[in-house]
């Protein structure tokens, strides 16, 4: 029900007119819109404000479970074969509400799972299917995600059956993996372990267009160019998954559409043949909706009126359902069996003649010149009636565009090889945000380690750590050199896919070994301190990283009288160039770390705003950044050794330094150049210390302030060292699963 019907006695802010006047009931007594409505938040006033929302993310308090409960321990509770009874008996249990197409929600349930697994990106690891977030706004109403509400409530009775014991985002992925093995694929294996958010991850960046599916130009320098589209987004177009099925903006032209569809996918580590494997899989079954006047259907779940309860898109054409669903736009199956794993994807794209044609919702389809009555499907609620077969411009690309018809051709001659490879796709499509395989659990996790699971061996966890680390202190490495290459080897930690960290010491491999950002010089020398040492007790490298780290810090905590051991954690293992994708490495190359006042080149957001990305990144709240760049301040870790935001005279120890003279009103900051500031006493104008806005942020944010002052507080110079030893051995141990 729109919202100008819905009630007479309407609050004063919701309505120009009666805001303009006293109703007979007063005032409304609540405030409104303060981070409800979208351009109504209170930091609106000041747009240039830095927003820490992003560090708040996943707040644990909008878990309604706290830490009652525990997802592996939940897991460990599941009968999974009775599991995958009720989800494959699902599959042919249609629901008079919303009726399954031919009798099989398999298709239904493949593109909520692909879907969801889809919006994975490799460039910040954001997306995909690992976290449930298809339940929240933007993705719950995205236009390519139409209808998905309705396959997520169809599983409702078996997540309530099962509770705690699977997540949405492993019931979401198994729905899927199950509707294949239904129809006949070999699937190669399933993992649960993905957990659940519990609210809107809003702060992901989805691109900068304020209309659903506005032209692709606006996220490139040159739309026909894909590879200038826009980092770090995936999809062509805001609210789709990949690309437009009608052609680039709507216009057909399947050699264009098949460089975006390689752009694309490449953006989520597929090659070509894993891209012409999925993109045929995915529509070997199931159908498209376009039965009817999408201009017609209701608003999305997030604009939905109270009483749809969640769901959106009301089509009030017709039944609105079955064969005259509306989703894409596009109507037709591919292939002569849309319930049927088989290869007639291959044989109806290349034993017929395509042209051009409108869909009943007016969408550019393409359909067979010519076809037997007899290869047609069949219509989805009447078997006596069938139906031409459709194409979309990315199904078309695989026949025109010379690489992807190569590879197609070899899967239509060989079926088996393609199942197998579809399967092998699948598997990596749903399960590539997940991590390290050892976060993988229940009896189809596949043996086999794959390279795109960052496979790392387990390290020895039994040796005289006192020992080691004698031998470490009586180098020549100084305090800056084992802190910094420690904190380089960890802060490739991404949460987002959890790929990266220390463990595996890959900062002494191709690429991360020369990354510029990695000071090579520096950290060759560094290594070729440490690695005679790990040779010599026979530990991995990785630990011995970490360890020299861990020894930095204690020995600058020991300056200041304090006596406060690091934790460490043993057993990490080294990887080797050969368990080691290093192009899919590539994105993970940090392009600023405020962390040690580094920025490569300028960009168009500011490094405190690149610093606020890496920290969310690697899960730490803004008192965690706080406190570990204060402290990396004080211990010289500066990139190439500058002295910016080092607000001391006794580099090397862990003092509260940077926060007191920060805070001291003794001093006036200047800027002095492109960011770049001095600190200048404000009676005799001599300049003390020089800053980049990196560090003057952590003075001039409110909330930023608010943290240093403790931090600069007489009392808490202990606490200021006890709060960076915890946040520093959270990082160090970020990628370290075998813990839990």
């Amino acid at each position: 029900m729109d919202a100008n019907n819905s009630n007479s006695d309407k609050c004063p802010h919701h309505n120009n007119e009666l805001n303009k006047k006293e109703t007979a009931k007063g005032k409304c007594p609540v405030m409104h819109g303060a981070n409800t409505i979208v351009g109504e938040s209170v930091m609106d006033w000041w747009p240039k404000a830095l927003n820490l929302d992003i560090l708040h993310q996943h707040d644990t308090k909008t878990n309604p479970f706290g830490q009652d409960v525990n997802y592996r321990d939940e897991l460990k509770k599941l009968n999974v074969d009775a599991l995958k009874k009720d989800v494959h008996n699902l599959m042919t249990n249609s629901q008079e509400w919303w009726p399954a197409d031919w009798g099989h929600y398999g298709g239904l349930m493949i593109r909520m799972a692909w879907h969801a697994a889809g919006s994975y990106r490799i460039a910040d690891g954001r997306g995909g299917g690992g976290t449930g977030n298809q339940r929240f706004a933007p993705l719950n109403s995205w236009p390519d995600n139409v209808n998905l509400d309705k396959a997520r409530r169809l599983l409702w009775p078996i997540k309530k059956k099962y509770g705690n014991k699977v997540s949405w985002a492993d019931l979401i992925i198994l729905a899927g993996t199950i509707a294949y093995e239904n129809m006949g694929l070999k699937t190669f294996g399933f993992g649960f372990g993905r957990e659940d958010i519990w609210h809107p991850e809003k702060d992901i960046y989805w691109g900068a267009e304020k209309e659903w599916l506005a032209p692709s130009d606006e996220r490139y320098d040159n739309v026909d160019e894909p590879s200038t589209m826009e980092n770090p987004l995936a999809a062509v177009q805001m609210g789709l998954i990949y690309v437009n099925p009608e052609g680039v903006n709507g216009n057909p032209d399947p050699l264009k559409t098949a460089a975006q569809v390689r752009e694309t996918f490449a953006r989520m580590a597929m090659n070509d043949e894993e891209t012409a494997a999925l993109t045929a899989g995915g529509h070997t079954v199931g159908k498209t909706h376009g039965n009817g006047d999408a201009s017609l259907l209701g608003p999305e779940p997030e604009a939905a009126s109270v009483e749809e309860q969640g769901l959106g898109w009301h089509n009030p054409q017709k039944s609105g359902k079955g064969r005259y669903t509306v989703t894409s736009g596009l109507e037709g199956a591919w292939t002569t069996y849309p319930t049927k794993w088989d290869n007639g994807f291959f044989e109806m794209l290349f034993n017929h003649e395509w042209e051009l044609r409108k869909s009943p919702a007016g969408a550019w389809q393409w359909e067979p010149k010519e076809i037997k009555e007899e290869d047609k499907p069949v219509d989805v609620e009447d078997s006596s009636i069938r139906h031409n077969p459709m194409m979309t411009d990315a199904d078309m690309a695989m026949k025109v565009d010379p690489i992807y018809r190569e590879i197609s051709l070899k899967f239509m001659k060989d079926p088996a090889y393609f199942s197998e490879t579809f399967a092998r796709a699948w598997f990596k499509l749903t399960h590539r945000d997940m991590g390290p395989k050892n976060r993988y659990f229940g009896p189809d996790v596949p043996k086999e380690d794959l390279i795109w699971q960052d496979p790392i061996p387990t390290g020895p966890k039994n040796y005289n750590i006192a020992a080691v680390k004698e031998k470490i202190a009586g180098t020549n490495l100084s305090i800056s050199d084992m802190v910094s290459t420690a904190w380089d080897s960890a802060r490739t930690y991404r949460g987002s896919d959890m790929r990266g960290g220390a463990n595996g010491a890959r900062i002494r491999l191709a690429p991360q070994k020369n990354w510029e950002g990695n000071e090579p010089e520096r950290l060759s020398r560094v290594l070729s301190v440490l690695e005679p040492i790990s040779t010599q007790y026979n530990i991995s490298i990785a630990d011995i990283i970490v360890l020299a780290g861990n020894l930095g810090v204690e020995q600058a905590i020991k300056a200041t009288g304090f006596d406060i051991n690091v934790p460490f954690q043993p057993g990490r293992g080294d990887a080797t160039n050969e368990m080691t994708d290093a192009d899919s490495f590539e994105p993970l190359e940090p392009l600023a770390d405020g962390y040690r006042n580094w920025i490569k080149k300028d960009y168009a957001v500011s490094p405190e705003e690149l610093m606020l990305d890496r920290t969310q990144l690697m899960g730490l709240t803004a008192p965690e950044m706080t406190v570990l760049v204060g402290g990396l301040r004080m211990l010289g870790t500066n990139y190439g050794g500058t002295k910016h935001g080092v607000f001391t005279n006794k580099i090397g120890v862990l003092t509260n330094d940077f926060f007191v003279n920060l805070t001291d009103m003794n001093f006036k900051w200047i800027p002095s150049g492109d960011n770049m500031y001095e600190i200048r006493n404000r009676k005799t104008n001599e300049v003390k210390f020089t800053a980049t806005r990196t560090d003057l942020v952590f003075g001039s944010n409110s909330i930023l302030r608010s943290y240093a002052e403790v931090y600069a507080q007489d009392d808490n110079k202990e606490k200021f060292i006890k709060d960076f030893v915890k946040a520093w051995n959270k990082v160090m141990n970020l990628d370290r699963f075998d813990l839990a």
